[in-house]
């Protein structure tokens, strides 16, 4: 057995080979989470804007509507319309509104409330910190015509 000189041993012990697989197998997972907990994020808060968009034109077209049956299927309509223009998928909606602005006495104020509430997807993104939905709400308020007829 030949006789190994001190430089060798000392080459040995800090070889670096191997060590980048090891690294990597370490980091990937890492990174790959924080990519998915971003996109998460951005989708959560690029659907939370279409869900207010969404609750802002229902309530100005539910505003417009003589009738509260008229006004509650146009709010319907129009927040399911905005939704689908804007490329937003609900796993589940919910478009609540409140019509009591339409009774008040022609030259006062009123109101008109809508509340979308919208259930967003996010289970493809295999996150186990992740829940598999998340349900965003928004409520908007667009003002009734103080003098149309009512």
């Amino acid at each position: 057995m030949p006789i190994r000189s001190v430089a060798w041993w000392a080459r040995q012990l800090h070889d670096d080979e191997g060590s980048a697989a090891i690294e990597a197998t370490i980091i990937v997972p890492c990174l790959i989470m924080f990519v998915c907990l971003a996109i998460a994020g951005g989708r959560i808060v690029t659907s939370g804007s279409k869900i207010d968009a969404a609750a802002q034109d229902a309530a100005r077209e539910a505003s417009i509507h003589r009738t509260v049956a008229s006004a509650q299927s146009a709010a319907q309509a129009a927040a399911a319309e905005s939704l689908n223009d804007q490329g937003m998928r609900c796993a589940s909606i919910s478009v609540h509104v409140d019509t009591g602005g339409l009774s008040v006495p022609v030259g006062q104020v009123g109101t008109v409330t809508v509340t979308v509430t919208c259930t967003v997807n996010l289970s493809d993104l295999l996150l186990p910190v992740v829940p598999g939905d998340k349900t965003l709400t928004s409520t908007a308020t667009s003002v009734v015509d103080e003098y149309r007829q009512r």
